[in-house]
C-alpha cells in the first residue's frame, strides 16, 4: 500500500513553516551550486556510512565517466542537515538533488512546489525497486523521489539463551507476550530492553501495536489529517495494550533512563540482563561490534508477533524503508539532467549495489536473493524477505509526520509509557496536532 499524501490543509500549513524559516534562516542558506563547476548538479548528504561506503566511491566512479554531467556532493551531520537543508529548500537555494527521509517532509516540498515531478523519467528505473519501498516516494500517484539507501526495518531481537534458560519459547502472538512476562521476571531478568530516555524508541512498540490492532488505515486517516483520527479505538486499544505491559513489569528497571545513544539498550540484550528488544536493523553492527559471538550464535530475530483478532497483517512491517533523493524545482534543466542522469542510472547500479551488500547493508532492489545471502548470511536474508513480502511498510511516524506533530507524539508516548496520562489522554492530546 502506498503511503499516499496528507491534507491539502496540513501541507499547505507546512509548506508555509517552510517559507517563514527560510525567511528567518535564508541569509545563512547555501547556493545550490555549492562553488562545484559551473553547471554541475550539487548533492548534500549525510556524513558516516552513507558518504564512506555508498555516495562517496559511487559518485567517484560517476564524475569519472561522465565529464558532462558531474555530480558535486557535500556531507552534513544528521542534526545540521536537518536545519540546513529546510533553509535552503524553502530559500529556493537547495542543492539539485535533494536527501530527505520522505514522509511529511517530502509531502511539505511537493505542496510548495520545491521539488521536481520525475514519474515520466523514472518509470525506467522502478521495476527495480521493491514496491513497499518505492512507493514512499510517491505522492498522488506522481513520484519525486526515488530511494537511496539501505532498508531498515524494526526487528524483534531476542537472546537465544536467556529465553531457553526461562523456559520460553519466541512469542509469536502479544497473548504469548504477557504470558512470558512473569517467567522472565522469575528466572532474574527484564523481558524487553527498551531506551526510554531516547523516546524514539518506544515509539516501535506504538507503531507495531497500531498496526497489529488497527491496520495500517488508522494511520493514515492521521496523515490524511481526518478529525479525531487519533481517537481510533484501535489505537486506544492498543496503548491500553503498551501501559498493560508496563503494569506488568515488561520493560527493564529504570528504561526511562535508559538511552540508545550510548548502545545501552542492546548491551541489556547481549549481556543478558534482557530477554527482548524492539530496535532497527542498524543496530546489527553495534552488535557485531561489540559482541561478535554473541551475535553469529546467541542473537536471534523476526518480524514483531501478531494480535490475535487484530485488524493488521502480520507481514506489515514498521521502520525506514530507506533514505529518498529529489531533484530541486529551482535546479536549472542541466542541473535536473545531470541529476536524473545520476539518480536513474549511477543509484543502484552494480557497484553500488555490491558495495552495499558488502558492507551489511541490504539495498531495497528487487532480485537479489543470492548476493544478500551470500554476504549478509541470515539476518540480510531476513530484512530482505521481511521487506520484500510486507504488505504495507509503515515509514516511522516521527519521520512521516511533520515536525511539529512529531515532537508532541514522542512527548504523548513518553507520559504514556511512565503512566502520566492515560490512553484517551494521548488520544486527545495528539488530535489537537492534526493539521498543524
Amino acid at each position: 500500500m502506498t503511503l499516499r499524501t496528507s491534507s491539502r490543509r496540513r501541507t499547505r500549513l507546512a509548506a508555509v513553516a517552510l517559507g517563514v524559516s527560510a525567511l528567518m534562516l535564508g541569509a545563512t542558506a547555501c547556493s545550490s551550486g555549492g562553488g562545484a563547476p559551473s553547471g554541475s548538479a550539487t548533492l548534500w548528504g549525510l556524513t558516516g556510512t552513507d558518504e564512506d561506503t555508498v555516495l562517496g566511491p559511487s559518485l567517484k566512479e560517476w564524475n569519472g565517466a561522465n565529464a558532462d554531467g558531474q555530480v558535486a556532493a557535500t556531507y552534513f551531520q544528521n542534526d545540521a542537515y536537518k536545519t540546513k537543508i529546510r533553509t535552503a529548500v524553502g530559500a529556493g537555494s537547495a542543492p539539485t538533488i535533494i536527501y530527505s527521509w520522505a514522509g511529511g517532509t517530502l509531502n511539505s516540498y511537493v505542496d510548495a512546489g520545491k521539488v521536481a515531478d520525475i514519474t515520466s523519467e523514472t518509470a525506467d528505473a522502478k521495476g527495480k525497486f521493491l514496491e513497499s519501498v518505492w512507493n514512499q516516494g510517491v505522492i498522488d500517484d506522481k513520484v519525486y523521489a526515488v530511494p537511496m539507501n539501505a532498508t531498515t526495518p524494526i526487528m524483534f531481537y531476542y537472546n537465544k539463551d536467556v529465553l531457553k534458560a526461562a523456559g520460553v519459547e519466541v512469542p509469536t502472538n502479544f497473548d504469548e507476550i504477557v504470558d512470558a512476562i512473569p517467567k522472565l521476571k522469575a528466572a532474574g531478568v527484564a523481558p524487553f530492553s527498551l531506551a526510554g530516555a531516547s523516546k524514539w524508541p518506544s515509539l516501535m512498540w506504538e507503531e507495531y501495536l497500531v498496526d497489529r490492532v488497527a491496520g495500517p488505515e488508522a494511520f493514515n486517516k492521521i496523515m490524511a489529517g481526518e478529525a479525531d483520527a487519533w481517537s481510533d479505538p484501535g489505537i486506544i486499544e492498543a496503548n491500553e495494550k503498551i501501559q498493560e505491559l508496563v503494569k506488568a513489569g515488561a520493560f527493564v528497571d529504570g528504561y526511562a533512563s535508559v538511552t540508545a545513544d550510548s548502545n545501552a539498550d542492546v548491551a541489556l540484550l547481549y549481556t543478558g540482563k534482557a530477554a527482548m528488544m524492539l530496535q532497527g536493523a542498524w543496530v546489527m553492527t553495534t552488535f557485531k561490534q561489540q559482541a561478535a559471538e554473541f551475535a553469529e550464535k546467541g542473537l536471534g530475530y523476526t518480524t514483531f508477533p501478531a494480535v490475535t483478532g487484530g485488524k493488521g497483517d502480520p507481514s506489515n512491517i514498521v521502520g525506514n524503508p530507506s533514505g529518498y533523493f529529489s531533484i530541486s524545482a529551482s535546479a536549472t534543466k542541466e542541473q535536473q539532467a545531470s541529476a536524473l542522469k545520476y539518480l536513474t542510472e549511477g543509484v543502484f547500479d552494480k557497484g553500488y549495489i555490491d558495495r552495499m551488500v558488502k558492507a551489511g547493508q541490504v539495498p531495497p532492489i528487487t532480485d537479489i536473493d543470492a548476493e544478500i545471502a551470500d554476504a549478509g548470511g541470515d539476518f540480510g536474508t531476513t530484512v530482505y524477505d521481511l521487506t520484500k513480502n510486507a504488505k504495507n511498510f509503515q515509514m516511522s511516524w516521527d519521520q512521516a509526520l511533520p515536525p511539529a506533530q512529531a515532537t508532541a507524539l514522542l512527548t504523548n508516548l513518553d507520559q504514556l509509557f511512565n503512566l502520566q496520562i492515560t490512553p484517551q489522554e494521548f488520544s486527545d492530546n495528539m488530535n489537537k496536532t492534526i493539521g498543524q
